[in-house]
């Protein structure tokens, strides 16, 4: 049975790339470190921006928390604006909010722009909670935040369902003894789904009404 599901927010409710890959570019630019293509930026979606810079670029720690703090420079001013919903995102919020389903993001962002997203977007009164990285990067793994929001929501792992589009959200799902579904929409692909063991995969956001139907 499912009561709870757990949604990260980069790739399965928001198509975010353009901002992250602005903030990147920003921070790199700075730097004098040579921008790589801006799709190859995609992999920059997902995991903690300081461990990404240090593996993109072979930076040390002093340089990735200065590309950090750079990226920051720029996101909360112009990335943050610089994204859009994921087709069917509202409608599946609505759906599983009107089926009385207790619904938490659990993402890698900063907490304080992932709250900041759900308001731009109108999504914030479908949440029961908001859970996200700190900016001290205190809590910043995907196992991490998922294990505070099922402390902060309460919910008993077996009863929830973790939503995401990369091996990120498994990984951490799986580490918190929660099932995860991945998610086609977002920057992950059905190899990668398949390849980290996705208890569920879902071709769009609508399918996942139907887990959570299948499951309760």
């Amino acid at each position: 049975m499912i009561d709870t599901v757990f949604f990260d927010l980069d790739g399965t409710l928001s198509d975010s790339f353009e901002g992250i890959a602005g903030g990147v570019q920003y921070a790199l630019e700075r730097l004098n470190v040579p921008v790589p293509p801006r799709e190859s930026l995609k992999s920059f979606v997902g995991p903690p921006l300081f461990d990404e810079f240090k593996r993109r670029f072979a930076m040390d720690d002093g340089t990735a928390r200065d590309a950090v703090r750079l990226y920051r420079e720029y996101y909360p001013q112009k990335g943050i604006y610089e994204q859009t919903p994921i087709e069917g995102a509202e409608e599946l919020l609505k759906t599983l909010h009107g089926l009385g389903i207790k619904l938490c993001l659990a993402t890698s962002k900063p907490q304080e722009y992932a709250g900041k997203i759900l308001k731009i977007f109108g999504f914030e009164n479908y949440f029961d909670a908001v859970v996200g990285a700190t900016f001290d990067g205190s809590v910043s793994a995907k196992a991490d935040v998922i294990a505070l929001a099922l402390d902060k929501t309460g919910s008993a792992p077996e009863k929830t369902l973790m939503v995401g589009d990369r091996f990120y959200d498994v990984d951490g799902a799986h580490a918190c003894k929660v099932r995860c579904a991945g998610v086609l929409c977002g920057f992950g692909s059905r190899e990668e789904m398949e390849s980290c063991g996705a208890d569920f995969i879902a071709e769009t956001l609508s399918d996942i009404a139907d887990i959570v139907a299948r499951e309760c």
